[in-house]
């Protein structure tokens, strides 16, 4: 396969841009240096935010196998003591609720570092199940999200000292989605890029869930901390694990990635400088083991406050991620929500129905904390 590693076009357009308009700089890594291993110590203790779902409860049993101690925010404590290794010395359990400040700055305490691996709406006052019934048809105002509430208040409660003399890595990593920016793109961005912006996700947009992540990254991004977010595609415990991630930038990015491979990815940046002030997409090449350490590939990855790339870039790693979508017909606009690549290439219906039919309130996203 010539794309063991896709090149990237070195020059970039700086522009200023408002929050709504957003986008980022594009680059598509493979392979790492082998040499390339981060000197930088893994943090003491570190905070996760959605530690009992499907995501967050790999990302805990990912940090504990690296002997990090972590303090597991959750909504149910039930919940925790049947999905996480309560019995594990290095593990604390605190019931939270993650659109409260006051509760999240109190369970943080004491940690150098956090993930936002949550998603969904408060319990209070309301169910998240009565919510998704009050609003059917329409979608949620992000103040309703835990994603709009937490995410800022969980930033400003890791803030460190200043201190010019360490290492820069980030402080709070947050674990949001490939396509957040797509359903504000224009007519012609669209049309250009339909192969990201026609797939299940963006088309059907459950209840305005990637507007409510996009305006989640804008508002970490404004709180001064040092942050990293990452853009998986589409999640799948049905894909193979440990297989190398490819990285790139500007929200183009379709295919699949294994959670084991997300929870890994998420905890590895913690201790990555490279990786600060940067946004970033993934899915995993089938085939292809993951390279020794991911720090080589961030490195070429841009700062957000570099702004969007040329048109003409973003266009050009398009083309090239789209040869690398998985099954043989290729084409991730023709796919219904649940539908697999293999299912679409034996004409089967996915789990949510015909495109064009699926049950939205099926395929609506899920709290987890």
């Amino acid at each position: 396969l010539f794309l063991a590693a896709i090149c990237v076009i070195e020059t970039f357009a700086v522009s200023s841009l408002s929050a709504a308009a957003f986008s980022f700089p594009i680059f598509s890594a493979s392979v790492a240096d082998a040499s390339a291993q981060s000197a930088v110590s893994a943090p003491e203790k570190v905070a996760v935010a959605g530690a009992t779902g499907r995501t967050g409860s790999l990302v805990v049993k990912e940090l504990l196998d690296r002997n990090v101690n972590v303090v597991a925010l959750v909504r149910d404590l039930d919940k925790a003591a049947e999905l996480l290794p309560l019995q594990d010395s290095n593990l604390s359990v605190v019931k939270c609720d993650l659109v409260s400040k006051d509760e999240i700055r109190s369970a943080v305490q004491g940690c150098d570092a956090a993930l936002w691996c949550a998603t969904g709406f408060s319990d209070a006052p309301q169910s998240f199940f009565d919510k998704l019934k009050s609003f059917m048809g329409t979608a949620l105002a992000p103040k309703q999200s835990i994603d709009s509430m937490g995410v800022p208040a969980l930033a400003e409660s890791v803030l460190p000292t200043k201190d010019e003399t360490s290492i820069r890595t980030p402080k709070v990593v947050m674990l949001s989605s490939a396509g957040v920016t797509r359903p504000s793109w224009d007519k012609a961005k669209k049309e250009m890029f339909v192969g990201s912006a026609d797939i299940p996700i963006v088309r059907l947009n459950p209840f305005g869930i990637l507007d409510i992540k996009a305006e989640s990254e804008d508002k970490l991004r404004k709180t001064g901390v040092d942050y990293c977010i990452f853009r998986p595609t589409g999640l799948s415990e049905d894909w193979p694990a440990e297989a190398r991630p490819i990285f790139s930038q500007g929200d183009v990015a379709v295919g699949r990635i294994n959670r084991k491979d997300v929870a890994k990815i998420l905890v590895d940046v913690l201790t990555e400088p490279e990786a600060v002030g940067k946004t970033f997409e993934a899915f995993s090449l089938q085939g292809y083991p993951p390279a020794k350490s991911i720090g080589s590939a961030l490195s070429r990855l841009k700062p957000d406050s570099e702004g969007i790339p040329p048109l003409d870039v973003l266009e050009a790693t398009y083309s090239s991620l789209q040869q690398l979508l998985p099954g043989e017909t290729q084409d991730a606009s023709k796919l219904a929500m649940g539908q697999t690549y293999e299912q679409l290439d034996k004409g089967e219906v996915g789990r949510f129905g015909e495109r064009g039919g699926e049950d939205a309130e099926a395929a609506a996203p899920k709290p987890s904390s």
